[in-house]
């Protein structure tokens, strides 16, 4: 006991000073090693175990064919065709941000990437109509989360590996509940947008224009039927379909739309090498969730947790704000590594589904987003609006109760995760 608590201590102070996760997780994998006298060789072991799954070429793929697709002229269309659907009404611009951010998410897998895509554009197009800019940056910040858990997810593959779960079936458990938390901050946006009286101006729905952006923006809205629909018809497995994706992107961009030249590949090349490199956290946390068993971590919280209280709706409640809280400050990648060996043994034997563990995960991972100091989100958010990350944390608040109440409906009605992917799949046995 008195070992974890001085790697504890060790661990939250590295964190404290600033030190980069990747460093921090490292070093105090070290001490523990020391401390239980392992062979320093975990580490170059697992170094190489954790790199060499084939599934993980799925999250660059899929991020180089996100960024492809965003400076290749998708992303405006798809921004056309939700402004055109919407049409002009109270916070429209809002709703028009949040369901662009949900077609695009079906093409990124990212957070971050979604709501630079799509907010770059629209922030200055909601600060023309009159919008608070901070509540701009907000709405792109909680539109873009979505990225994480509509399909494709990059978290979702990260827990699909991690807890050695069928990545389609993750896929597929996104779906409703993505729909169902835009629906959510759209409601929001709606409601906050008229009490304050933004929006309202331009031409309202007409059939001929909407028609004629969906007509413009086919190209763009084939991608997520090409690359999901291939997942799930078998054609190609999730990382076959990335490749797909990364060609579709290039093609479209080169030959239809021609907005993709060799300065832009050559920039979605450099994004994705920036944006992957978050992969380094691989290493060191998967070592110490293999040293988290040495020394029965997941068995002692089971143990706390059950004496307390044994209700599966409890336990992921109390799961649910201990993640909230850790996202604050930790990358969702380190914390889903971290942590579903820890917590994914106690729901399990509360009889919880481990593909609705996943969604519930990638949930409180997109509230840590939108929460400061880290806030991947909020720090895009800030710098495309040119506002404070203090702002826009003021304003994106309402969307973190949306969120929440979206998480509190998954643990409710579990269904609402899994009926999509058994009906595809049939019953999991677990």
């Amino acid at each position: 006991m008195n070992d974890l608590v001085l790697i504890g201590l060790v661990f939250t102070g590295l964190t404290l000073i600033g030190t980069p996760l990747f460093a921090a997780v490292g070093l105090t994998t070290v001490l523990a090693l020391f401390l239980i006298d392992i062979p320093y060789t975990l580490l170059a072991q697992t170094a190489y175990t954790s790199l060499t799954p084939f599934p993980l070429l799925t999250i660059p793929l899929f991020v180089l064919a996100g960024r492809l697709m965003e400076v290749g002229g998708m992303a405006t269309r798809l921004i056309g065709i939700a402004t055109n659907l919407v049409g002009a009404y109270r916070g429209s611009l809002g709703l028009v941000t949040v369901f662009a951010c949900m077609l695009f998410a079906a093409l990124s897998g990212s957070g971050p990437a979604t709501t630079a895509a799509i907010g770059s554009v629209t922030v200055p197009a909601m600060k023309r109509d009159g919008y608070d800019v901070p509540f701009a940056a907000a709405i792109a910040a909680a539109g873009g989360a979505l990225g994480s858990l509509i399909p494709p997810s990059n978290l979702m593959i990260i827990y699909g590996l991690v807890s050695e779960t069928s990545i389609p079936r993750l896929f597929l458990a996104g779906v409703i509940p993505g729909v169902i938390v835009t629906f959510l901050l759209m409601i929001t946006t709606y409601i906050v947008a008229r009490r304050r009286g933004y929006g309202g101006t331009g031409p309202s729905f007409k059939w001929g224009p909407a028609l004629r952006a969906v007509s413009d923006g086919k190209w763009a809205i084939g991608a997520p039927v090409l690359i999901l629909g291939g997942i799930y018809s078998g054609a190609f497995t999730p990382t076959e379909a990335a490749a797909v994706a990364v060609f579709y992107a290039l093609f479209v961009g080169t030959v239809v739309y021609r907005e993709l030249d060799a300065t832009k590949i050559i920039d979605a090349l450099r994004f994705t090498a920036l944006l992957t490199g978050l992969l380094i956290l691989l290493t060191p946390t998967l070592a110490f969730g293999q040293l988290s068993a040495f020394y029965d971590i997941p068995s002692a919280i089971e143990a706390l947790i059950t004496s307390f209280t044994t209700n599966v709706v409890v336990v992921m409640i109390l799961i649910g704000v201990f993640y909230i809280v850790i996202g604050t400050f930790m990358e969702s990648l380190a914390q889903i590594i971290l942590f579903t060996s820890v917590f994914l043994p106690l729901v399990t034997g509360l009889g919880v589904d481990p593909v609705l563990f996943g969604v519930f995960t990638v949930i409180t991972c997109e509230i840590g987003f939108l929460t400061p100091p880290l806030g991947g989100n909020l720090n895009v958010a800030a710098r495309i609006s040119n506002v404070t990350i203090e702002q826009v944390s003021v304003a994106v608040l309402p969307f973190i109760v949306a969120y929440c109440i979206g998480l509190l409906l998954l643990i409710f009605f579990p269904e609402l995760s899994l009926w999509l992917p058994d009906l595809v799949y049939g019953e999991a046995r677990y």
